[in-house]
């Protein structure tokens, strides 16, 4: 067995045995109720507290979704019950004995709105930053440093086991292929749109963010890393609140940006929306030096580039509901964008071949530009079918995606030192692209006896895109004439879903959730240039189990397995050939299968804020990127393809430390061992390695209104594939100034401050001997001036989901 397996062998057993280090069998103590509101609807969240006389906390719990809480204790103590919760009056009960046995059921409990306006009084609250629940850890993003002056890429790059990478990727525990859904439902955008869109939307209108590693059997299997939900702000006053934001950010160049959050509730009917404008622009100094290997001896060619990009999205997402009576709910959700994009790639090539002393240039640049264009509408409806806790929900998702784009690289090839000399040509590159996406699912919860609860639901999903790629070129300065790479592309997809999950107790202490999806994928890929028909039918399975270990009051363990699939953007499967210098092509693959992932984790959760997690998964035919050489040609030529099988075995432990009381400490060290495994070609990769990635952030309150955040983060070198990417670091931070009361803050946050996240990556595989060098302008002041405005009531509204599955596809 090799060492790396021994290593993450000794770790889980180390951790399993743990368990058996459980406190002392002493009886618990179980006191136990349901908050509900004036109007009867359930307060979740809440702070349930038990507190002796002279003000100590002896222990506490927070409600359920249904308002619902338990708090179960070995200790002996005289207290009462406190309820707190954001919006409400504070509930105290009277006193009674706390011991070891007890059983105390507070039945129904009533919490009092507060009556006073918000535009009188403040209510202020402190909150953990980050909360472990069984099936997912929330990290809470509102009232942050960060969040006031930061954007919702930035803030889950900054939440557990989750990297971003400079381009925008998000990768989850080491693995690609995470679902990012908001409010529960769909992005549908392609990895480029979601990174521009999550830029566009401000991180201070975000509540919470839901790190879900092991989906339960009720999300859409798709997504083999796991799940990121993003959980906006809901409306919590009756009548009219919001802020508006200004600012902007400068790396090198100047990119501003302004949004305004506008809330109304009357009578049964709510309504919110966002609308925001966001500039993201930034430079991309890349080193590419590739060796070839021809019969006349080694080639060299280096390549200095400067990719300039600006990318403007102004962005809509707004939400109304109506609740038809005390049990029924029906709610629209529209979320709409438009990016436009402008790229500029300069670059000079210096070419050496053997036996020649004269060197060779290739002077390129590419001017290209494009709109995209998504609308998202979702209709969703809930409702109570008994006093006992059933009931259903159903939502009608339609997505349309528009996308037209042009291109045109002109080259310039030359010996000696004059470029006049050399001889010119062109490539013209026109890409539409339209997408229809239509899914409709229903879900239905119904409790059973013995506290067991069953959910089941059924999803249908429907794609169609349609993909005009049009290619051509011309010499010196002739005509354009049509490339026979060009190809009309058109991608079919149904998916039809079905799940079952039950949750219950094996005993007060030993709970679990089993559930099974199954899904059926219908696909036909047609290449009309071509004449190429591709068509793929499969049914899956996929199964899930969790179970809940709690050993104490003080700790529990989690463990949970799964299995998850990952189906190939649909622009990948396209037969196309994208020119990105004369060196450089994309390519797509038609034959691309879709990824299945089985994972499996266990979670130990001390004093409900230390988390020790081990996780496991093993993924056959994982989505890669691979490279291509022509030795006698000397071009490269990337796509992805199926690699036969990776595995990712990774331990991460959160610690927070309150060192002062105005200085507090989140820490994040994860370790991840990962390895791939495939045939390419005729060459067999087999490369292993274990990385590490550590996480610090620091927060502070400071005298007069001042709060500070300093975050660092530092990842080691690691193996992707084929390539090797070397270890690197950056520190962020940033202050805010609240003034006027509270009603306004000023923000200032600073990003890689050391101008240190410098990407160095080789690939050296087979024939392949190429390495790369980039830094994208990643140092950067952003300054963001807030104003909040608010009148009225406190007041909830209910939320629901949408469907989750054909997101981030679009690629």
């Amino acid at each position: 067995m090799k060492t790396t397996n021994l290593f993450f062998l000794a770790i889980f057993f180390y951790l399993l045995g743990i368990s058996n280090l459980a406190a002392s069998p002493k009886e618990l103590a179980k006191i136990s109720g349901k908050i509900a509101d004036q109007k009867g609807q359930p307060v979740p969240f809440a702070n349930v507290a038990l507190i002796s006389p002279d003000g100590a906390l002896i222990d506490g719990a927070v409600s359920d979704e249904e308002g619902n809480f338990l708090i179960e204790s070995v200790k002996t103590a005289k207290v009462r019950l406190v309820i707190s919760s954001i919006g409400y009056k504070t509930f105290s009960s009277e006193e009674f004995d706390l011991a070891p046995g007890l059983e105390k059921n507070f039945g129904g409990l009533t919490v009092e709105d507060e009556m006073t306006g918000l535009d009188e009084v403040t209510v202020k609250a402190s909150r953990p930053e980050i909360i472990i629940e069984p099936d997912k850890t929330i990290v809470n993003v509102e009232g942050t440093v960060m969040a006031e002056g930061a954007n919702a890429l930035d803030v889950i790059g900054r939440s557990p086991g989750i990297f971003v990478d400079s381009e925008g990727n998000i990768n989850l525990n080491g693995r690609s292929g995470a679902t990012v859904m908001i409010n529960d439902r769909p992005t549908y955008m392609s990895a480029v749109d979601l990174a521009n869109f999550l830029r566009s939307m401000p991180a201070d209108n975000i509540k919470s963010i839901e790190v879900i590693n092991n989906p339960s059997a009720r999300f859409d299997a798709e997504g083999a890393a796991g799940v990121i939900n993003i959980q906006l702000k809901k409306n919590n006053v009756d009548g009219v609140f919001g802020n508006i934001q200004l600012g902007g950010q400068y790396n090198g160049l100047w990119a501003p940006t302004v949004g305004a959050t506008l809330n109304v509730k009357k009578s049964k009917l709510s309504a919110n929306g966002t609308l925001n404008y966001n500039e993201f622009a930034n430079y991309n100094d890349l080193e590419i030096n590739r060796n070839f290997t021809t019969t006349q001896g080694l080639s060299n060619f280096f390549q200095d580039s400067r990719i300039t990009s600006r990318y403007k999205t102004p962005s809509f997402n707004g939400s109304a509901n109506y609740e038809i009576n005390k049990n029924q709910n029906l709610g629209l959700n529209i979320q709409a964008s438009s990016t436009s994009d402008v790229t500029t790639n300069q670059s000079e090539t210096v070419v050496s071949n053997p036996g020649i002393v004269e060197k060779s240039f290739i002077g390129s640049v590419n001017d290209s530009g494009g709109k995209r264009q998504r609308l998202f509408t979702n209709l969703h409806y809930d409702a109570k079918l008994d006093t006992l806790g059933s009931k259903i929900s159903a939502d009608v998702d339609f997505t349309i995606m528009d996308s037209e784009s042009e291109a045109i690289l002109s080259n310039n090839y030359w010996t000696g030192v004059d470029p006049s000399l050399g001889n010119r040509d062109k490539v013209r590159t026109l890409n539409d692209m339209y997408y229809t996406i239509l899914t409709s699912k229903v879900d239905l919860t119904k409790p059973l006896k013995g506290g067991k609860i069953l959910e089941a639901g059924v999803k249908g999903s429907w794609v169609e895109s349609d993909n005009d790629l049009d290619l051509s070129r011309a010499i010196e300065e002739g005509p354009f004439n049509r490339d026979p790479n060009s190809n009309r592309f058109i991608y079919k997809e149904n998916v039809l879903a079905a799940y079952l999950s039950l949750k219950g107790d094996f005993n007060p202490k030993l709970s679990y959730q089993a559930g099974l999806r199954g899904e059926y994928s219908d696909i036909l890929g047609n290449s009309i240039t071509l004449n190429q028909v591709n068509k793929q039918e499969y049914f899956n399975l996929f199964p899930s189990v969790f179970l809940q270990h709690k050993v104490s009051d003080k700790y529990q363990i989690v463990y949970n397995a799964n299995r998850r699939i990952t189906r190939p953007n649909y622009r990948l499967l396209n037969p196309f050939i994208y020119y990105i210098d004369p060196l450089t092509s994309e390519q797509g693959n038609p034959n691309l299968r879709p990824q299945y992932s089985t994972n499996f984790e266990m979670n130990h959760v001390v004093k409900g804020a230390y988390q020790f997690t081990l996780g496991y998964s093993v993924t056959a035919d994982a989505f890669m990127q691979v490279f291509e050489q022509n030795q006698e040609e000397r071009s490269t030529t990337t796509f992805t393809d199926n690699f036969d099988k990776t595995k990712n075995a990774n331990f991460r432990a959160i610690i927070p430390v309150e060192i002062q009381k105005w200085w507090n400490t989140s820490n994040m060290v994860q370790a991840n061992y990962n390895q791939f495994k495939s045939q390419l070609g005729q060459d067999f990769l087999d490369v292993e390695q274990i990385s590490y990635m550590i996480r610090s952030q620091q927060n502070f309150n400071l005298p007069k209104g001042f709060k500070m955040e300093v975050v660092g983060m530092y990842l080691s070198p690691q193996i992707w594939g084929q390539g090797m990417i070397k270890g690197f670091a950056w520190v962020d931070a940033g202050v805010i100034k609240s003034i006027m009361k509270d009603k306004m803050s000023l923000s200032v946050n600073g990003t890689d401050l050391f101008r240190s996240q410098v990407i160095r990556a080789k690939v050296d595989f087979a024939d392949i001997d190429t390495s790369f060098r980039q830094y994208r302008s990643n140092q950067g002041v952003r300054v963001t001036l807030r104003y909040n405005f608010a009148k009225g009531e406190s007041f909830r509204v209910r939320s629901s989901s949408g469907s989750t599955e054909e997101r981030n596809r679009l690629d």
